[in-house]
């Protein structure tokens, strides 16, 4: 799994995603908490700074261009300052916003939160001051917006509605743009609104209604594995749908296609904040989708890219760089350090395609000391990943003699493994670490100065690719023979 999915996440390109939806400018009043007003029983808020972030369907806008997509927005805004703040942000982000429509007196939706900072350090939420209509837009207003989103359906791969019932996708215009894209051999993701009537997304591709919206379209709440089956059973049927999604929390989301129905779990999170949530699930849909994934590893890649995105304050959004940093640290916290041979292989492999340098140094570590553990820290400080070729009890034997090793070679790894400086470590049997090298071909190759005149075993090698081999300084007196010895004599005295 974790193979495929750093495959997928890597090879997403740079799609073009139509985004339909309403788009809102999310503002941030941050101040201190000092004291309650003698004017009513509420905090007196010391104002410190002032956020502005895309909100709406521009939090999915935002979320798409981190990780690599093209967001081409349609929507409506006013002609007021706030549009001009949200339009500036957009096209910062780097989205399109030639396809966000100007509408006069009617005002830009905005959510203004005041955040109270206890101590300078605790962000709480205080209050929210919302500004919108709702209203519907006139028929000539949707009719320009109709014929927008008809000129930017040739020119992109995927569709995204994302749906905050704002006045904006009434009825008829949905049912209009997803027919439309049907015939353009489109994908329409929605992400639907709370309220309101679903058959006007009848026809979509995908829906992604989170727990609650759910429960109130089926009339009953999602509280099992059978629950989430039932209601994506009836989504699927009487919206005529490809796919259904529906987002479970911490549980992950039950897919339903025509040939799965499963909850595809997710890792455990600290939630800090669950705004925005639902919008980065929405844009690693649309990104994976695009790029022709199956929808299990699509919505895989969603969960990893929701989590992260919990963990952060406010509408965060997240990078290819932090969903691939999360896919290995779950292959590493299943997998560990300690790795086969053959299995490190493979794993380099893939560190190599990040373009990362491969550090590699080897040695029995019998009893690790000072002198070993600043030796790892030079390691670490040649490269990106420190590979640690650990010679194996037979092996030590055969070096050192039959009283050694001191620790089993399993002892020996686990230590090792728990180095910060260590990304991995693998054990080898032959006496040398040739073999090794040769299946490993590290770009670095790393050994204590003291081998400047013994040789050391794979130079020629490592240069002939162009690697390079680097000589570490050694901490004065410390070796693991010198504390055995040391060790012996004490126990002699004793």
């Amino acid at each position: 799994m974790y193979e495929k999915l750093l495959k997928t996440v890597t090879n997403l390109g740079s799609p073009k995603i139509l985004l339909v939806g309403d788009f809102m400018l999310d503002v941030y009043i941050y101040g201190d908490a000092l004291r309650i007003s003698p004017e009513a029983p509420v905090p007196v808020l010391k104002v410190t700074k002032t956020e502005y972030s895309c909100g709406g369907a521009g939090s999915v806008a935002t979320d798409l261009a981190a990780l690599g997509a093209l967001p081409v927005c349609l929507g409506v805004i006013g002609d007021d300052q706030n549009g001009k703040i949200l339009s500036e942000k957009l096209i910062k982000a780097g989205a399109d916003v030639s396809g966000l429509y100007t509408v006069p007196g009617r005002p830009t939706i905005s959510k203004q939160r005041l955040i109270g900072l206890a101590q300078h350090r605790h962000r709480q939420q205080l209050f929210r001051i919302d500004e919108e209509s709702t209203e519907p837009l006139s028929d000539g207003q949707y009719e320009k917006i109709l014929q927008i989103y008809k000129d930017k359906l040739k020119l992109i791969c995927i569709v995204c509605l994302q749906d905050y019932d704002k006045g904006l996708l009434d009825s008829s215009l949905c049912k209009q743009m997803i027919q439309l894209a049907k015939q353009a051999n489109k994908k329409v993701l929605v992400d639907p609104s709370l309220a309101g009537d679903y058959s006007k997304y009848a026809g979509a591709t995908l829906i992604t209604p989170n727990r609650r919206e759910t429960s109130a379209v089926v009339g009953f709440d999602i509280k099992t594995a059978e629950d989430g089956a039932r209601a994506a059973e009836e989504l699927a049927e009487k919206l005529k749908l490809t796919a259904v999604v529906i987002t479970l929390d911490k549980e992950g989301a039950y897919l339903r296609t025509e040939k799965e129905s499963e909850i595809i779990p997710t890792r455990p999170r600290s939630v800090y904040d669950v705004t925005g949530a639902g919008d980065m699930v929405l844009a690693t849909l649309a990104i994976a989708l695009a790029a022709d994934c199956d929808y299990k590893t699509a919505v895989q890649l969603s969960n990893i890219a929701g989590g992260i995105e919990v963990e952060k304050f406010g509408a965060a959004t997240v990078t290819i760089e932090e969903i691939i940093n999360e896919i290995v640290g779950q292959k590493r916290g299943k997998s560990g350090k300690i790795r086969s041979i053959d299995s490190l292989v493979e794993e380099l492999t893939w560190h190599r395609r990040q373009k990362e340098t491969i550090v590699f140094t080897n040695g029995c570590f019998d009893v690790v000391h000072r002198g070993h553990t600043e030796f790892l820290k030079f390691c670490r400080s040649q490269g990106d990943i420190v590979v640690v070729g650990l010679n194996s009890d037979s092996s030590v034997r055969t070096i050192k003699g039959p009283d050694r090793p001191i620790n089993n070679q399993y002892d020996r790894a686990a230590v090792l493994a728990a180095l910060e400086t260590v990304d991995y470590v693998t054990v080898f049997d032959e006496p040398d670490p040739l073999n090794l090298i040769k299946k490993l071909k590290p770009d670095v190759l790393v050994k204590g100065e003291d081998w400047a005149e013994k040789g050391v075993v794979g130079r020629e090698f490592v240069e002939s690719y162009g690697g390079k081999v680097v000589l570490a300084p050694l901490v004065e007196g410390k070796s693991s023979t010198a504390t055995i010895e040391k060790m012996k004599s004490l126990e002699i005295k004793s």
